[in-house]
């Protein structure tokens, strides 16, 4: 018997404003249902799995529900504090957040600047929370002509680099946000320096998919390490990698797309392999959420939804999926930021009992404890299994 867990991180596909959404700005938030609202959403076998049968959506979208599953579900809630890719895929990993990392939405303090533009010998313009595309319009053609690094931040705990590709090649843009991850510490411990590359012509810009996120290290050992330490596989397909430091992997496998990252997805489940491969799929967020588009949200779940077949189908007799993910980004919402949700969790498998409503499941880390004890491992971190309930 060779176990394997396939967990499934759709960034940002939330399905309904958590309880403590209006702490955050997101009153009303519902990833989920924006996207339906388009009309031109077509999820076949997510919705078979259970997708519209978790507890407390609206009618019009409940009335999607199937009257006999094929896999378990529920509705997960975040208790770390922030809605950040990071604090997202931590607590899925065990870890909770208990302060926020720090946000700035005035810009960053002048000190940090001073330290930045001393270590990377660039200047420094914008400084301010900015919609990415918006931002290398409205800044890109001065950050040709002088060589300053366009720097901004959004709700979330990021530092954020713009630099066209002709003016900071890609692989330079990653050394200077390796000297910033240094440099942002203690105070201004942000949860991730990203770096966003652009091509193009002015006023014609356009983000390359050479981003690349720095984040913090987790700040104790993940389900990861413990995987690691009991000599079983992590393989991290997209920026799974990123996200913790590279810490508690075995092999990562880079992706630049929602579709290289599936393609990567099918090639694992071909090898022959014991422990976890852990997959994030961000164009939900990146191209989609970020930017309100609802319909492009749409088409792309439903891209995601016809490779699920297929993924399905290639699933061995021990093997376990779980498909979730980290925070919400509704596209319709009046902000191009993350909002506070609570996102699905949808699992199957040969030795998954189908239609098992797990109800609203009080924090992400019952991932990480399910994931652990399908391996007969103890926890040592957060969480509470719900292997017993699902299992055959």
């Amino acid at each position: 018997m060779m176990k394997r867990v396939f967990l499934l991180v759709l960034d940002s596909f939330g399905v309904g404003e958590a309880p403590d959404a209006n702490a955050y700005g997101d009153r009303g938030a519902n990833t989920l249902g924006s996207v339906l609202r388009t009309g031109f959403i077509k999820v076949p076998n997510m919705q078979s799995l259970g997708l519209f049968n978790l507890d407390g959506l609206p009618r019009d979208v409940s009335d999607l529900s199937v009257q006999d599953p094929i896999g378990s579900f529920a509705k997960l809630l975040e208790i770390s504090k922030g809605k950040d890719t990071t604090t997202g895929h931590w607590e899925i990993a065990g870890v909770v957040t208990e302060r926020a990392f720090p946000t700035y939405p005035n810009g960053f303090p002048k000190e940090v600047l001073k330290d930045v533009k001393n270590k990377v010998k660039r200047d420094i313009i914008c400084n301010k929370a900015y919609s990415g595309t918006k931002v290398i319009k409205d800044y890109g053609l001065q950050h040709i002509n002088t060589g300053a690094l366009i720097v901004y931040t959004s709700a979330d705990s990021v530092f954020q680099i713009a630099a066209h590709e002709d003016v900071v090649p890609p692989d330079e843009l990653y050394s200077i946000c390796k000297a910033v991850r240094k440099i942002l510490v203690g105070d201004n411990l942000v949860s991730r320096v990203i770096a966003r590359p652009f091509t193009g012509t002015y006023p014609n810009f356009i983000r390359t998919k050479n981003r690349k996120d720095f984040s913090v290290a987790p700040p104790y050992p993940t389900m990861l390490n413990i995987l690691c330490e009991h000599n079983l596989e992590v393989i991290t397909v997209g920026k799974i990698s990123d996200i913790f430091s590279g810490k508690g992997i075995t092999r990562k496998i880079e992706t630049k797309s929602n579709q290289e990252g599936l393609s990567s997805l099918k090639k694992c489940l071909s090898e022959n392999f014991e422990g976890l491969c852990f997959v994030n799929l961000v164009d939900f967020d990146m191209l989609y959420g970020h930017r309100n588009d609802a319909k492009g949200y749409a088409l792309a779940l439903n891209f995601f939804d016809e490779k699920l077949g297929e993924i399905l189908n290639g699933l061995k007799n021990d093997d376990i999926l779980m498909i979730t993910a980290d925070h919400g980004c509704d596209p319709g919402d009046i902000s191009t930021d993350h909002t506070r949700e609570y996102v699905p969790l949808l699992v199957y498998g040969s030795k998954v009992k189908k239609g098992v409503n797990l109800g609203v499941m009080k924090s992400f880390t019952c991932v990480c404890a399910t994931t652990l004890d399908y391996f007969n491992l103890q926890n040592k971190l957060n969480g509470q299994s719900f292997l017993k309930e699902i299992s055959v």
